[in-house]
């Protein structure tokens, strides 16, 4: 019989002290911004991301010289160069330079996972990407949904549920944890009408005050980018 390397969902920062193995690669998905807007800013030329977890750390790379995209609940902190969004990573921003991020829950997640074996960056906007690598280049895999401080959110879930999706059906993976099916199952609701079925995420309507609707749609459209950013050694860059 064929090894198949198993497949577990972590839906919130808080419940991941239950799944961490250092074997595992851990792919972290915060749809509404980070991941998106980190896979956004690798395509666009961005020589590196430095993930800052905290407010102080954030202050502290932009004393030192760093640009820094930063922001809280959805506002651009004030002493930050830009915020969070995807479409504020463009080339004459980014390319070639090595850009500090900061975010409410994206980036404290990477942080979290620090110690796994492998940390790979996904989003919808990316998912080909990070399904044919985890396809090609099989192993234990944990999905770390960034969530809405520490608890559970749509977004996550659904792209994180489409990846798994693609991943069992290549027949390499198997799931090991409900969580992976329960995800599977409310992609499979969503995926007819997503923006329709987003209409019941807080962290859609959260945003609607501070970001444009393009924005959202931006960051639920499949494979807009080919690239897979991973971290290592304090950095993410371009596999």
């Amino acid at each position: 019989m064929e090894h198949k390397y198993p497949i577990e969902v972590c839906f919130t920062p808080a419940l991941y002290h239950l799944y961490n193995n250092s074997e595992n690669t851990v792919v972290i998905v915060d749809v509404l911004r980070a991941t998106s807007s980190i896979c956004a800013a690798i395509a666009a030329g961005a020589k590196k991301i430095l993930p800052v977890a905290t407010i102080e750390q954030a202050r502290e790379v932009k004393k030192q010289g760093y640009t820094l995209a930063a922001e809280r609940d959805g506002k651009v902190l004030d002493f930050a160069d830009f915020g969070n969004s995807p479409d504020l990573f463009t080339p004459e921003r980014v390319k070639d330079k090595v850009i500090a991020y900061s975010t409410t829950n994206g980036t404290q997640a990477i942080e979290m996972a620090a110690d796994a074996k492998q940390i790979l960056i996904g989003s919808f906007i990316n998912l080909s990407a990070v399904t044919d690598f985890l396809i090609n280049n099989p192993t234990p895999v944990l999905f770390l949904c960034s969530g809405w401080k520490n608890k559970f959110n749509l977004e996550d879930t659904l792209c994180v549920g489409a990846i798994a999706q693609k991943l069992l059906e290549s027949g390499k993976y198997q799931t090991v944890c409900d969580s992976t099916y329960a995800a599977i199952d409310l992609w499979d609701m969503s995926k007819s009408d997503l923006m329709k079925y987003l209409e019941k995420a807080s962290h859609r309507h959260r945003l609607k005050t501070m970001v444009d609707e393009q924005i959202i749609k931006y960051c639920h459209t499949i494979d807009l980018v080919n690239v897979l950013p991973a971290y290592k050694n304090g950095f993410i860059e371009k596999i």
